[in-house]
């Protein structure tokens, strides 16, 4: 047809090779990464967000290793930008928590507090 780009046939499959399948470590790092990512200012998104990023690197191995057969990449480069979101956030949180740590004790006075009509 007019218009259209031409199509590459696609080689033959043989019979032996396995069907394409979703991976399912790929949909765990997206959630532990959404898990992060709302948990990361609470600080307590550090953990979920670490396992997902070692879990993403497994699956990115296995997936290249498999020659094409397992799929899931988009939902693994998503879990992986939000547990970054999260580690950032956490990272965020402990920062805002020791600048305002640091300005409260700046605030407190040193030494001796006397009453101002003692002698």
């Amino acid at each position: 047809m007019p218009g259209q780009a031409p199509v590459a046939p696609q080689a033959p499959r043989h019979p032996l090779d396995p069907e394409p399948v979703r991976s399912t470590k790929a949909r765990a790092v997206f959630a532990l990464g959404l898990i992060g990512a709302l948990t990361g200012f609470f600080v307590g998104g550090v953990v979920p967000s670490t396992i997902a990023l070692v879990l993403a690197r497994q699956a990115r191995r296995e997936a290249y290793a498999s020659a094409g057969f397992l799929t899931g990449g988009d939902w693994l480069r998503r879990g992986e930008r939000l547990a970054l979101a999260g580690l950032v956030l956490a990272a965020f949180a402990v920062v805002a928590a020791v600048v305002i740590g640091i300005v409260r004790l700046a605030d407190t006075p040193f030494g001796h507090d006397y009453a101002p009509n003692v002698d």
